[in-house]
C-alpha cells in the first residue's frame, strides 16, 4: 500500500481516516477494559429534549410486538443505562444516531456518536479520559493542542465580565444585541446558551481543547445536582477549537427526579407548539439500580472535521444527507 500512496484518492483517504479513528477508539477502550456493546436504533421512547427533534417510523407487524410508532435514536444513552442497571459495568457504543432537521454545512441528520460510561467515576474523572481520547485521535494526524479546563461561572466572568449564576436577563442580552435575536419565548438558560454559541465558542482557539464544567442547576439535563450555594449540575462540555465535541455527566439515578425532568421537557415542548415525546418507562423502571457512574457522548464527525482541518461535515462523510 505504501508504494501506491500517491494513487490514493482524497475520497479513499477520507474513508481511511474514519477507519483509523475507529480502530484507535476500539483499542483505547480495550486497553482500559471497557466493553463494546450494541443497542437498538429503533425505540418505543423518544427524546424529550425540546431542542432536539427525532425521526419516527411506523411499525406494521403484529401488535404483540409492542408500540407501532418507533423513534430513531438521537443517542444510545437510555439503553446503555439499562445495561448498566443490569450490571454490565464499564461500556461504550460507537454507532449511528439521527436528529431531524439538523442539516447544513456543519450538521448531518445521520451521524456517528461515541458514548461511554465509567462505573464509580465522577464527571471530573471522565473529563480527563475524554481529553486523553481526543489527544490520541489528534496524534494520528500529527496534531498537538493545549488544554484549558475552566468552571462554567469562571469562564463567563473571565471572558464576558458576567456572572451567569446571578446576572439578570437584561444583562445577559446586552452582548447579543448585534445579533438581533428575537426574544419571544427565550428563557434565562436560552440566553446563557446563546452567549456560549455566539460569544464564547467562536473565540476558542483552534489549537486548544477547552473543557467547561459544573453548569447551573437549571441546565442539569440528565446530570446530578451537587448541593451548595448555588447548587451546580455535575456536567461538562468539551470543545476542540470552536466545535463542541462532547457532553458528559455525573449521571442521575433518581427515577422520580428523572421523570420530573422528562415531564418538564414535554411541558416546554407544548409551550413551543412541538409534539410531546413518549417517555422511556423502561429506563425509569431500572434507573435506581444503575450504579454511581459518569457518562459522555462524543460526536465523531466533529472530531474527524478537526483532524482533517475542515469546516464542512461533507468532507468527512462517504455520502452526506443530500446524496444519501
Amino acid at each position: 500500500m505504501d508504494a501506491n500512496i500517491s494513487n490514493i484518492t482524497p475520497f479513499r483517504q477520507r474513508l481511511q481516516g474514519r477507519a483509523k479513528l475507529y480502530e484507535l477508539i476500539r483499542n483505547f477502550f480495550s486497553d482500559r477494559g471497557v466493553l463494546e456493546v450494541e443497542t437498538p436504533i429503533l425505540s418505543a421512547a423518544g427524546n424529550t429534549d425540546p431542542n432536539i427533534e427525532s425521526f419516527n417510523a411506523p411499525f406494521h407487524g403484529h401488535v404483540d410486538a409492542g408500540s407501532r410508532e418507533r423513534w430513531l435514536r438521537t443517542s444510545p444513552e437510555y439503553p446503555l443505562k439499562r445495561l448498566l442497571a443490569d450490571g454490565v459495568g464499564d461500556c461504550y457504543e460507537l454507532g449511528r444516531v439521527f436528529r431531524n432537521g439538523e442539516a447544513g454545512e456543519r450538521h448531518n441528520p445521520e451521524f456517528t456518536m461515541l458514548e461511554w460510561y465509567r462505573v464509580g467515576w465522577t464527571h471530573r474523572q471522565l473529563m480527563e479520559e475524554a481529553i486523553a481520547l481526543v489527544e490520541a485521535a489528534l496524534a494520528l494526524v500529527g496534531h498537538r493542542v493545549e488544554v484549558v479546563i475552566e468552571g462554567y461561572r469562571q469562564i463567563f466572568l473571565d471572558e464576558l465580565g458576567l456572572d451567569p449564576l446571578h446576572a439578570e436577563i437584561d444583562e445577559l442580552r446586552k452582548p447579543l444585541a448585534p445579533y438581533n435575536i428575537e426574544p419571544s419565548g427565550l428563557t434565562r438558560d436560552d440566553w446563557l446558551d446563546l452567549l456560549i454559541t455566539h460569544k464564547l465558542q467562536p473565540a476558542f482557539p483552534r489549537d486548544r481543547i477547552t473543557v467547561i464544567h459544573d453548569y447551573p442547576a437549571s441546565q442539569s439535563a440528565l446530570a446530578r445536582i451537587r448541593p451548595g450555594d448555588p447548587p451546580l449540575a455535575e456536567r461538562f462540555e468539551l470543545y476542540l477549537g470552536p466545535y463542541e465535541l462532547a457532553n458528559g455527566y455525573h449521571e442521575l439515578n433518581d427515577a422520580a427526579e428523572q421523570r420530573a425532568r422528562f415531564e418538564r421537557d414535554n411541558a416546554r415542548r407544548r409551550e413551543r407548539g412541538l409534539r410531546e415525546m413518549p417517555i422511556d418507562e423502561q429506563l425509569l423502571a431500572v434507573l435506581e439500580r444503575m450504579p454511581d457512574c459518569a457518562g459522555v457522548a462524543m460526536g465523531i464527525e466533529r472530531l474527524l472535521m478537526c483532524m482533517a482541518g475542515t469546516d464542512r461535515i461533507a468532507d468527512v462523510l462517504a455520502f452526506p444527507f443530500s446524496k444519501a
